[in-house]
C-alpha cells in the first residue's frame, strides 16, 4: 500500500509502533520494521544515553529496515540528558525520530542537519498546526480513545481526523483505537495515511512484556479503562486495577487539593514491576479503548499481514461493492 506515510518512511505498511514505556525495546521494534511497518525504541525506558545507543545497535542486528526512535519531553525537575540522548540517536545512524510531550522546536535543527525525520504526536489540531510551522515532517495524531496522554479536549478520532486533514498540509497518521484492517482503511477514509498502532502491538508474541499483561489486554473490554490524574491535567488512560481504582479513590478524596505526591505510590518506578514483573496490581499502566478490539496474541507479522489482508478486502470488496452501477 502506497500513502505519503509509507513514502516518507521507505516503509512497505502505513503501519507504525508507538513508543511505549518497557515495550519499546529491540526485540518488538524489530519485528515490526521486519513485518513491513515502521517499529520504535522507547528512548527514555533506556535510563542513559549510552545504555540508549546499545539498544539501537541492539536493533540493527535484527533488522536491515527503517526504525526509529521515540523521545519524549517532559517537564521534570531533572531532566534526561536530552543532548546525549540525541547524540545517541545521530552516532547510530538512525533516520527517524517520533516526538510527543513539550514543543520539540529546541532540538529540531540538530536532528535536521543529520537527515532525521521528525512525526510529533498531538492530541489537538491546534498542537499539530503548531509542529507543522515549526518543520516536523509528520504528525501522529492521538484521539481520545487512546492509551496513555489523550490530552484535554476529549475529541474522539472520527472528529479528530477529519479536522486535521482540513488544517494539515504535511501528513498524519491515525493513533488510539487502532487495530485492525477496518481501522486503517476507516483512517485512511478520514485523511490519515495510515495508523500508529500501541496497544495492540503489545498483545504480540514479540512484545518484551510478562504474559500476564498480554492476558490483561485479550481479557479486557472496550469498557475496561479510565482516566486518571485529570484534576492535575495530566489526563491518562490506563487498564483498570486495584492501583487505578486507589488512584480513583484519593481523587476523589482529596480534590483539587490533590497533589502528585499524594499519587506517588501508584505511578512511581511501577513499569518494570507489571511490565517486566507481571505483577499486575502494582501500579497503573496505559492501555487504549482498544483493548476491546484485542483477541488474541500472533506474531508481529500474523498481525501485519492479517491487518493488510483485511484492509485489501474491505477496499477491494465490500467498499467498491456498494458503487451502484450506472
Amino acid at each position: 500500500m502506497k500513502t505519503r506515510i509509507t513514502e516518507l518512511f521507505g516503509i512497505e505498511h502505513p503501519i507504525i509502533q508507538g513508543g511505549m514505556h518497557h515495550v519499546g525495546l529491540a526485540e518488538l521494534a524489530s519485528a515490526v520494521s521486519n513485518a513491513g511497518g515502521l517499529g520504535i525504541i522507547t528512548g527514555l525506558t533506556q535510563r542513559t544515553p549510552e545504555l540508549l545507543a546499545r539498544e539501537i545497535a541492539r536493533c540493527r542486528e535484527m533488522t536491515d529496515k527503517p526504525f526509529g526512535v521515540n523521545l519524549s519531553f517532559l517537564p521534570s525537575v531533572n531532566p534526561p540528558d536530552y543532548a546525549g540522548y540525541i547524540r545517541a540517536i545521530i552516532e547510530g545512524g538512525v533516520k527517524i525520530v517520533e516526538t510527543a510531550g513539550n514543543n520539540p522546536q529546541k532540538w529540531l535543527p540538530g536532528l535536521k542537519e543529520h537527515g532525521i525525520q521528525v512525526i510529533h504526536k498531538c492530541t489537538s489540531v491546534r498542537h499539530a498546526l503548531k509542529a507543522e510551522s515549526i518543520g516536523c515532517d509528520a504528525i501522529s495524531v492521538d484521539g481520545f480513545e487512546c492509551g496513555g496522554h489523550p490530552g484535554e479536549d476529549d475529541i474522539p478520532n472520527f472528529i479528530l481526523l477529519p479536522r486535521a486533514a482540513e488544517a494539515l498540509k504535511i501528513p498524519f497518521v491515525a493513533s488510539g483505537g487502532m487495530a485492525d484492517g477496518r481501522s486503517l482503511v476507516a483512517a485512511l477514509a478520514l485523511g490519515a495515511e495510515g495508523v500508529n498502532m500501541g496497544t495492540r502491538f503489545i498483545a504480540t508474541q514479540e512484545a518484551p512484556v510478562h504474559e500476564n499483561v498480554k492476558q490483561a489486554i485479550v481479557a479486557a473490554s472496550e469498557l475496561d479503562t479510565r482516566l486518571v490524574m485529570r484534576p492535575l491535567r495530566n489526563t491518562e488512560r490506563v487498564l483498570v486495577n486495584a492501583a487505578t481504582e486507589r488512584l480513583l479513590d484519593k481523587e476523589r478524596e482529596l480534590g483539587a487539593a490533590i497533589s502528585f505526591a499524594d499519587i506517588l505510590p501508584e505511578v512511581a518506578g511501577v513499569y518494570p514491576r507489571i511490565m517486566q514483573g507481571g505483577e499486575m496490581d502494582a501500579g497503573i499502566w496505559s492501555c487504549g479503548m482498544v483493548a476491546g478490539l484485542i483477541h488474541d496474541v500472533p506474531t508481529v507479522r500474523q498481525l501485519m499481514d492479517r491487518i493488510m489482508a483485511e484492509a485489501h478486502a474491505l477496499i477491494h470488496e465490500r467498499l467498491a461493492g456498494l458503487i451502484r452501477q450506472a
